[in-house]
């Protein structure tokens, strides 16, 4: 198949990276990315895509069936998969975008959320090691490989991405996490319903508000959660749920499908640890058989090392400071985490599906790496010499 198909195809596909390395700089100013660094970042993601691209016109793929689907007939608007197909055929039959121009604009929602991502990470930065940590994760190829094609990982990533950067915040940013939670619920209605769920119970959870206010606030997340719940549940296949019986059923379904093959893993015969590990870390570094496995088990080697470095601080009683919503992004992190650990068997899936929630673990862990436990202050009203001296080492602590 043709990845364009006219000089003009191809020449509108050239605009679109010029319009993306202007649009990623923008974006990149409004999530404190600099300038070098958001252009850095959207011409990594965009080789990707042409990777992605390639691979999709060698061996096919789900990207070149939504583009094929998109240029067969018009779509009708409906949630996950469909939304792609009617967002392909906009681009493909109304905007006259080739393949290579629907590849460069389903990556820019995922530029977006890794640039969401990296303003995130560079945050929780306080120390040269951190920074370079956090680099090497912005950097890893799994990150930019699964988000940067035709399909729903591009926008399911931008919508974690946004979710995160509005959680930092959430008072303030109440706007863009609603957004992120409207972007999630057109491609995967349950994580959406996830999201909706995690926000609830950390507006529950939150000390300072006073009882009518969690009342109100109960109310409302029942309401909402009345309404997307069902929604989610019919989207995702369990449409008579009205015991365990059903889910129970439901679950041993999902893990049926795709057992065959390389990708294929028998995860129903795992125990709950096993299939979580699973999930996150594998393919391991022993069990590298390709060169995309090889790369795959280098990013799960540092993921595996930053969760073990995190927990160990967290161990240690060490805590971030930076006043973000942390009750949301453990909710929903270890929902979402448990809830696909239990119904994927295929580790292909479960090696792009991670990325909607692994970017919150992921900063959980990483901002509490390094940090010293916080140690209450005391007001004495002490001389000047010693006030000095409490001064200095008030600032050597909030410089660390």
């Amino acid at each position: 198949m043709n990845i364009f198909n006219s000089a003009t195809e191809l020449l509108v596909s050239i605009c679109i990276i010029g319009f993306g390395v202007i649009f990623s700089i923008i974006i990149g100013g409004f999530f404190s990315v600099k300038k070098w660094r958001a252009f850095v970042i959207y011409i990594w993601h965009t080789i990707f895509s042409l990777v992605y691209m390639w691979y999709a016109v060698s061996f096919g793929g789900d990207s070149l069936d939504y583009f094929y689907k998109s240029n067969s007939s018009w779509s009708n608007f409906n949630f996950g998969t469909f939304a792609v197909v009617f967002f392909t055929s906009f681009l493909a039959q109304i905007v006259g975008l080739s393949l290579l121009g629907c590849f460069l604009v389903f990556n820019l929602f995922g530029v977006v959320g890794l640039l969401a991502f990296d303003g995130c990470l560079q945050a929780v930065g306080k120390n040269a090691n951190i920074k370079r940590l956090s680099t090497l994760i912005i950097f890893l190829p799994s990150v930019s490989f699964w988000s940067s094609a035709i399909g729903k990982d591009s926008i399911s990533f931008m919508a974690v991405g946004l979710a995160l950067w509005a959680a930092l915040h959430l008072k303030r940013r109440l706007g863009l996490m609603a957004f992120a939670v409207v972007a999630m619920l057109f491609v995967r209605p349950h994580m959406a319903g996830m999201m909706v769920i995690a926000l609830a119970i950390a507006a529950l959870l939150e000390s300072r508000a006073s009882l009518p206010k969690k009342v109100l606030i109960g109310a409302l997340s029942a309401s909402v959660a009345a309404v997307m719940v069902p929604f989610a549940l019919t989207y995702a296949g369990v449409e008579d749920v009205v015991d365990v019986d059903s889910v129970s059923a439901y679950i041993d379904t999902r893990q049926s499908y795709n057992m065959e093959g390389g990708g294929g893993i028998d995860i129903a015969s795992m125990s709950l640890p096993e299939q979580l590990f699973a999930y996150m870390f594998r393919p391991f570094i022993f069990e590298i058989n390709s060169f995309f496995s090889a790369a795959a088990a280098f990013d799960n080697l540092i993921l595996f090392f930053l969760f073990l470095a995190g927990g160990w601080a967290m161990l240690k009683g060490k805590r971030s400071d930076l006043g973000e919503n942390r009750a949301f992004m453990w909710v929903y992190s270890l929902m979402a985490w448990g809830i696909l650990a239990m119904t994927t068997a295929n580790m292909g899936i479960a090696l792009r599906q991670k990325w909607m929630f692994a970017p919150m673990l992921i900063f959980l862990f990483i901002s509490v790496i390094g940090r010293r436990k916080q140690i209450p202050y005391v007001w004495q009203p002490v001389n000047n010499d010693v006030y000095a001296s409490s001064f200095y080492e008030s600032h050597q602590h909030r410089q660390r």
